[in-house]
Parts: C-alpha cells; structure tokens; sequence
C-alpha cells in the first residue's frame, strides 16, 4: 500500500470560527433571557428613538413570512448548518471574523427559535421606525459586510 503524506488526508478546520460562533450564540442567549425575564412590559427608553421592548418574530428578518414558522426554522436552520462547514475552512483574518459573525447570529436566532416560549425569535432593540432587531441581527449583518469587505479586497475566503 503506497505512503500518503499525512497532512494531504486531514482536513484543515478553522477553530476561531466556532469559538467567534459560540461566543455569539451564549451572549445572544444570555441577553434574551435576561431580558425575556427581567424587561418591564412597556420596555425600556434609551433616548430619543431608541428603546428596549420585547418583539416575538416567527418569521424571518422584519417578520417576513411569519405565517410559515416551522419551515422557515428548517430552512434557516439548514442555511446556517451548510455555512459552518463552509466557514470552518475560511482564510485566516476577515473571512474568519465574517464567517464566525454570520454563523454565530444565524444559529444564534435558531437557538432562540426552538428553545423559547414562544418558538419565535425574541427581537429588543427599537431603533426609531426600523423594525425591531437583536444583537444575533447585528453579527449577521456585520459578518457580511466583513465577507463582503474581503471580497471587495480580492481576499480568499476559504484556506482550501
């Protein structure tokens, strides 16, 4: 049986992608759950414009197609699964900050999703007329804008 050099048969994963991932995952978690047990109903006023109140999504991003709950769960689930094994691979540097953030919202929002009553993501921050977000929104955005900015600086995405 012939010789293959060992380091062309291991697969080569990029660990700051799961630890950025988890990291996300355990804030956003902490974050709804304090504020889902400790949050007065009426929310709370930052300043002009800005607030804390407790919004439930079924849906995706600004409540689109909240009448399908349980398949957008699914598919949304699914999404993020294929873009961590994706981003495991990612070059070291943005891509990997860009991966972890996207992964680390998306799976963060499913998280929220199947463990709370209600199966709904637990939406907090009121920004003026803008719909309602959370902080597992902000790491999705933020993770592909850094995808795109590396893009944009003709960076490798993947370290295969």
């Amino acid at each position: 049986m012939p010789q293959v050099p060992r380091k062309r048969l291991g697969i080569r994963w990029n660990l700051s992608v799961a630890y950025i991932t988890a990291i996300i995952i355990a804030v956003d978690a902490a974050v709804k759950a304090w504020l889902r047990h400790d949050l007065p109903s009426a929310g709370w006023h930052i300043s002009k414009g800005i607030g804390i109140k407790i919004q439930y999504n079924t849906g995706l991003s600004f409540s689109l197609s909240s009448t399908h709950g349980l398949i957008v769960a699914v598919v949304a689930l699914t999404v993020a699964v294929v873009v961590l094994v994706a981003g495991m691979g990612a070059a070291a540097g943005l891509p990997t900050l860009g991966f972890g953030l996207l992964v680390g919202g998306g799976l963060a929002n499913q998280v929220d999703r199947f463990s709370a009553s209600p199966h709904a993501v637990t939406d907090y921050l009121a920004v003026g007329n803008f719909p309602v977000f959370n902080l597992a929104d902000i790491a999705v955005t933020v993770g592909v804008v850094a995808l795109l900015i590396a893009v944009i600086q003709n960076k490798k995405l993947l370290a295969r």
